[in-house]
């Protein structure tokens, strides 16, 4: 093991520079050569590649996004794409593949060890936190935060014109951030794909909580059956005269900015464990986190499996609504 590869995919997530600095830092510790490859897949398929020291990575700690870039590359699915990929790696000596992202950026890496001799490991980033196999991914605490913070903004301007809000966070399929964005923000309701949306009891559910309040917030996951927040407002809007209703989209600021601690930190350790395991010479793994500890699990499951939020919490925020 002398040469090792990274590369971000998919959705840019808050800590994935802390994520680069950890690999990057702890391969030089261990004298071997970090390699950074470009603009995910499509700059594996391009031979964007760089050398990476010190002095590159040593402040990008407190940075959002990438300093790597990412690029969907679906061309990449196609062994005969990946061929020239393959030819890349080889060419630029790189005995190691450590990829940032989602299950699709699992899915890229699983099919390149599989074409050549090569370990690669996974590291889960991405806002959305539908990763099975681990209880966070690098991305979603600060993400958490920007919408808890957006909504509490929200609340604001809602109760100071009586208004009934839907908020529309990301999550794509998945409404982890939806859920734990309502339950962090105290929101009255929330509606996530992983749950069937009844319009008729999300009426009686404003109708019944808004006596005597001044608001009324319900956040709305992107991939909800229902349609968008737009959508809902508008399907709702019929049986609710006289209700001031507004939506609004969070959209790509959950994205973006300085990651939290709690990101910087699980993105630092997963990187430096990423490096460990190369040089135990451990293969087709993913690191995920199991309460305090890390942990690894075979990239197969990740790329196949699917994460499910606790369910349990949707009651919870029944119980705690005003009757």
């Amino acid at each position: 093991m002398k040469r090792v590869a990274l590369l971000t995919s998919g959705g840019d997530s808050p800590g994935m520079n802390a994520a680069i600095r950890a690999i990057v830092k702890s391969a030089l510790h261990y004298d071997l050569t970090p390699v950074g490859v470009y603009d995910g897949y499509a700059g594996l398929l391009k031979g964007q590649f760089r050398e990476l020291d010190y002095a590159d990575i040593d402040t990008i700690i407190s940075q959002g996004g990438t300093i790597l870039g990412s690029a969907r590359c679906d061309a990449f699915r196609e062994k005969s794409c990946r061929v020239q990929g393959i030819d890349n790696l080889k060419a630029n000596g790189i005995d190691g593949l450590i990829v940032i992202g989602g299950d699709g950026t699992f899915a890229g890496a699983n099919a390149i060890s599989q074409d050549m001799n090569i370990q690669v490991i996974g590291i889960p980033g991405t806002i959305d936190n539908d990763i099975y196999g681990t209880d966070f991914t690098i991305g979603f605490d600060t993400a958490l935060n920007t919408v808890v913070d957006a909504v509490d903004k929200i609340r604001d301007t809602a109760s100071s014109h009586h208004r009934v809000f839907f908020v529309e966070v990301m999550g794509r399929d998945a409404g982890f951030l939806a859920l734990h964005g309502a339950l962090a923000s105290g929101a009255e309701a929330v509606l996530i794909p992983e749950s069937k949306t009844s319009i008729d009891n999300l009426v009686h559910l404003i109708r019944n909580d808004y006596k005597g309040r001044r608001s009324s917030i319900v956040i709305v996951a992107e991939g909800e059956e229902q349609g968008h927040a737009i959508d809902v407002l508008n399907k709702v809007r019929p049986f609710l005269d006289g209700y001031d209703l507004r939506h609004s989209v969070l959209g790509h600021i959950q994205r973006g900015g300085s990651p939290s601690a709690k990101d910087r930190i699980l993105a630092t350790r997963m990187g430096n464990f990423a490096i460990e395991l190369m040089l135990r010479g451990e293969s087709k793994l993913v690191i995920g986190c199991s309460g305090e500890s890390l942990i690894t699990y075979p990239i197969d499951q990740a790329i196949k499996e699917h994460a499910q939020p606790n369910l349990d919490l949707l009651r919870m925020i029944d119980v705690l609504r005003t009757k």
